[in-house]
């Protein structure tokens, strides 16, 4: 009886078409005679219909061409089964894949999603949501809600929206961080909640990141102006400066004095006062290099 694999592709995610990344993964499949099952999100039920999915083909291996949001919604469908989820970057900042250093090629990451082993990585609940990356409040929240506005895609739009983002800037916020650690009270830009080292475009915000560790990281950005900026975007971090504090731990409380943008995985969700945030260990599958 011939084994199932099934791929779950984001039609829209970074405007590109997936039309080759399909053919390519039927082929693969086909050669390796196993029986390929395609499922192209809507955006309606998914994560209703990607359990169901499994259910009825009991695959080894679920294949996922979209971005961030694509692979946290197929982890989330798939958190009570035992199954290695394979990743083929499709998003306009495929930030998990670029800290899991996949390949560019489509070939290479079908390879890798098909055959090799896997990492169990962590995820982190924030308000009873997951992150399986970066998630943050201020500044760069504030940047993907813009970008989500546009109608620039991919790494232009984003870009664009920074600069935008920049000039209006808005006050800085102060914040209240509780945990297994000194109390902290602070004016902040922008924290970041990190379970991995870069985003998507590359930039490097939190050095320390591992994703199977059982902790997450908060960085307090308390300054950004541009030197600063400067020295994130290359990759020249500026650890050792009164501008930015890291906060390694399993749980955390943010209170925040006014209501502050906040995105999960490059989503916006609104703005936040408060954020419960905790680990889940080794939630997730995902074949590596």
């Amino acid at each position: 009886m011939r084994k199932n694999i099934i791929m779950i592709v984001n039609p829209i995610s970074g405007d590109i078409d997936k039309s080759e990344f399909i053919v390519a993964a039927a082929h693969l499949a086909a050669t390796e005679n196993l029986n390929f099952v395609l499922y192209n999100t809507t955006g309606d039920d998914d994560i209703l219909k990607i359990k169901s999915l499994y259910l009825s083909y009991n695959p080894e291996r679920i294949i996922v061409a979209g971005g961030d949001g694509t692979i946290k919604m197929v982890a989330e469908a798939m958190e009570k089964n035992d199954v290695i989820i394979g990743i083929v970057p499709a998003g306009s900042a495929n930030g998990l894949a670029m800290d899991l250093n996949l390949p560019t090629t489509i070939a290479e990451n079908l390879d890798i999603a098909f055959h090799n082993g896997y990492m169990e990585i962590d995820m982190i609940s924030i308000n009873g949501k997951k992150s399986i990356h970066l998630s943050d409040l201020g500044l760069n929240a504030e940047m993907i809600k813009n970008y989500e506005k546009s109608t620039i895609r991919g790494k232009w739009g984003y870009a664009l929206q920074t600069v935008s983002t920049l000039i209006d800037l808005n006050d800085p916020f102060t914040a209240i961080i509780k945990g297994d650690f000194e109390t902290i009270e602070c004016t902040a830009r922008m924290i970041v909640i990190a379970n991995s080292k870069k985003y998507g475009t590359g930039v490097s915000i939190n050095p320390n990141g591992v994703m199977d560790d059982g902790k997450f990281e908060l960085v307090i950005l308390k300054n950004l102006d541009l030197v600063v900026l400067g020295k994130i975007i290359t990759g020249n971090m500026p650890l050792d400066s009164d501008d930015v504090e890291i906060i390694s731990t399993d749980r955390a409380e943010i209170t925040t004095n006014i209501p502050v943008c906040f995105q999960i995985d490059g989503e916006y969700y609104g703005e936040e006062t408060k954020l419960d945030i905790e680990i889940l260990p080794k939630q997730m599958k995902v074949a590596i290099p």
